[in-house]
């Protein structure tokens, strides 16, 4: 081979190289963090020519359960910034924003994006294009959040080739122009100020939807910041063509624009609305549009014959809580977890006279409405520090689980007569107590808040979860009606005269069924020790009843009188408090095992299992459970075992799931809020294709699990 031959054939294999190589200049290196991977993407389907288009896109890939957020964070968080350095003549447009979700955070709402995200920016290239090829360069900075949130930023850079198509990333962007919020001709909103519930509301008239919109669930995105309260239930109403919408506008907010955007998502599909304020014009014709909250909505919808609370709570406002707060604290009453308690104050309203009782009924009914209220305070304040918590988060922590087994165990202790509260307390102080027999009347409502806090009874699920989106004062209002509920019958009774003749007199009976009540309190110490269980592993269970064992030694020996006992009760207390502490505190990373699905035929919940599950086409039931829960637990081990709904599950393909809620667990509270309910049970079914799920009541029937099946799956 000559030296000129050989030379040509080195330069065509330089020009492949380079050809070959040429699509990695679509794209700048990655900036990866343990959060978030970003790079630059370009493309250019009709070439880096003269007067087209050019293409550039930021992607960012989220680590699991990480997000960005949209031009309208929402309660907080910051919107992706893009900076660009530019060739001479290019001109870079704004960001071409995907339509967001709602990302719920404690009390609030944010909008963002999770999992891959591709950010995309039209660029006009002129006429003619800059010499060479074109350098482009970007810096970026973005807020990824999760627990904590993390501020991050990178520096790109790409070389254009002039002339040639770029078309390696086409998917990428067509995705993303997919996700873009579709612009319908003529769309529009006319919108007006309004009192709606005693609060000021942006009411919205909005024709001209997509015609299979029509009696959907619409969720309504702010494009501007600081507008609307973005955590607080909307109302929505179709008439005919036209929907309804009514925001509930900030609080805090400055004066409104004359015109403002939105953007509208039914399902996984989303429009841009203009809204345009009309001055002096009102609803006119229009039926009221009243509060609500999704959930509550497509349960009241598609599950008439549920709970009733569902169904109550689609034009649920502040009233309506408070209603559905008191029938549900009546309801309480009658939950197996209250009955050891409620056992104790039946007892109380034998052995008191009138005038005793009455004051007792007033202490106790104080006592319970202070604890909700107290305990709806703690609960409201630690999701507004971020804490994804729900009702009855106190038993989500094992040592508070181990403190109430020890209350009920020296409960059971004075009932058997081991010793007497006053025998054990000094003498002044026992003194004082009997000169305030209300006090122990205040305490027994304490107690009963205690043990029921973790239960959720028919209609409490719907007004707790109401109540959680509303101001403060009002949530706490709807707690107070739940505790007053819960007190009511008491009350009657001690204040009713022919009620209380009901009651069986006095007498010798007393001190066997005083003996008798110990048993129950035992069981609910049997049941806290199977939680510990749950939270801890058998460790734990085993270090709780050593504990629980030494303090009945401690007891006994202290009644028996004498240093030398009161010595030894203090050294056992003492070592059965070192040995078993390291043992009552959950492991790091534990959670609660999931059933085996080859044993049970159910399987542990997760967002994308749930996802991947409708996309195939199977339905699904979640069970949202707790080891705390009594109420989950008499559901799980009657109606959810049945031969005939589990027939009846698998007939129809029914994928079972169970979301554990046992230990603290973010995304399961997350999506509780999402369904607007605050605790558990709570059981949703959902049918691939729905916007929202089917909720069936906190007690299930087996009758009317099948009857929910048949309603929501049948053709």
């Amino acid at each position: 081979m000559t030296f000129h031959a050989f030379t040509r054939w080195a330069l065509a294999l330089v020009l492949l190289g380079a050809s070959a190589l040429a699509p990695a200049q679509e794209q700048s290196a990655p900036v990866k963090s343990l959060q978030a991977a970003a790079r630059l993407l370009a493309h250019a389907p009709e070439g880096v020519a003269p007067g087209k288009t050019l293409w550039l896109g930021l992607e960012i890939e989220h680590a699991p359960h990480w997000h960005t957020y949209w031009k309208n964070p929402g309660d907080s968080g910051l919107p992706t910034t893009l900076n660009w350095t530019l060739p001479g003549g290019l001109t870079a447009g704004d960001i071409q924003w995907p339509a967001p979700h709602k990302l719920p955070l404690g009390p609030m709402v944010n909008y963002g994006f999770e999992g891959k995200l591709l950010l995309p920016v039209a660029v006009s290239l002129p006429d003619p294009l800059p010499a060479g090829p074109l350098k482009i360069d970007l810096q970026a900075q973005w807020l990824v959040c999760k627990d904590v949130c993390i501020p991050e930023e990178g520096q790109f850079s790409i070389t254009l080739p002039t002339g040639k198509p770029l078309t390696a990333h086409a998917a990428a962007f067509a995705q993303s122009r997919a996700a873009q919020p579709a612009t319908v001709p003529g769309l529009s909103a006319k919108a007006q100020v309004a009192e709606q519930d005693g609060r000021q509301a942006l009411v919205m008239q909005v024709p001209g939807l997509p015609a299979d919109w029509r009696g959907q669930r619409v969720s309504y995105f702010a494009g501007e910041a600081g507008v609307i309260e973005h955590a607080a239930p909307a109302g929505q109403r179709w008439e005919g063509e036209t929907l309804w919408l009514s925001v509930p506008l900030s609080p805090v907010r400055s004066e409104s624009p004359a015109a403002l955007s939105a953007v509208l998502r039914q399902g996984e599909r989303a429009v841009a609305l203009p809204v345009a304020l009309a001055q002096g014009w009102t609803p006119g014709p229009a039926p009221a549009v009243t509060f609500d909250t999704p959930a509550t909505a497509a349960a009241a919808k598609a599950q008439p014959e549920a709970d009733g609370a569902s169904a109550a709570a689609a034009g649920a406002g502040f009233g309506l809580a408070l209603g559905l707060a008191f029938v549900g604290g009546l309801l309480l009453n009658l939950m197996p977890c209250v009955f050891p308690v409620l056992s104790l104050k039946a007892f109380s309203l034998v052995q008191d006279d009138a005038p005793h009782r009455r004051g007792g009924a007033i202490a106790y009914t104080l006592g319970v409405v202070i604890s909700f209220v107290a305990l709806a305070g703690l609960l409201l304040a630690l999701r507004a520090g971020g804490e994804q918590i729900g009702w009855g988060f106190q038993l989500q922590t094992p040592w508070v689980v181990a403190a109430m087994a020890a209350l009920f165990t020296l409960i059971a202790l004075n009932l058997f007569g081991v010793f007497e509260v006053a025998l054990a307390l000094p003498g002044h102080v026992a003194g004082w107590r009997a000169e305030r027999p209300w006090l122990d009347q205040a305490a027994t409502g304490v107690l009963s808040v205690a043990i029921a806090s973790p239960c959720t009874a028919p209609f409490m699920g719907a007004a707790l979860g109401a109540a959680l989106a509303l101001p403060a004062w009002q949530a706490l209002s709807v707690f107070a009606s739940l505790g007053l509920g819960m007190a009511a019958p008491y009350a009657l009774i001690a204040f009713v005269p022919a009620l209380a003749r009901l009651l069986p007199r006095p007498g010798a009976w007393m001190a066997r069924v005083r003996t008798l009540l110990a048993f129950p309190m035992l069981a609910t110490v049997l049941w806290l020790v199977w939680v510990l269980g749950q939270q801890t592993g058998i460790d734990g269970a085993v270090a709780l009843l050593v504990l629980l064992l030494g303090m009945a030694y401690a007891v006994w020996a202290w009644t028996q009188g004498g240093w030398g006992w009161r010595v030894s009760a203090a050294v056992v207390l003492g070592a059965a408090g070192v040995w078993a502490a390291p043992s009552l505190h959950q492991p790091e990373g534990a959670t609660v095992s999931a059933p085996s699905p080859q044993a049970s035929g159910w399987q542990a919940w997760s967002p994308e299992a749930q996802a991947q599950t409708l996309a195939a086409g199977q339905p699904v039931f979640v069970d949202f459970t707790a080891a705390w829960c009594i109420s989950c637990q008499y559901n799980k081990r009657n109606a959810l075992a049945d031969a005939a709904v589990l027939a009846d599950f698998a007939q129809r393909g029914v994928v079972l799931m169970r979301a554990d809620w046992t230990l603290r667990d973010a995304t399961i509270t997350a999506e509780l809020r999402r369904l607007g309910r605050s605790g558990v049970p709570v059981y949703a079914l959902y049918k691939p294709g729905a916007t929202e799920p089917v909720l069936l009541p906190e007690i299930l029937s087996a009758d009317g699990v099948r009857s929910s099946l048949a309603a929501t799956l049948n053709p």
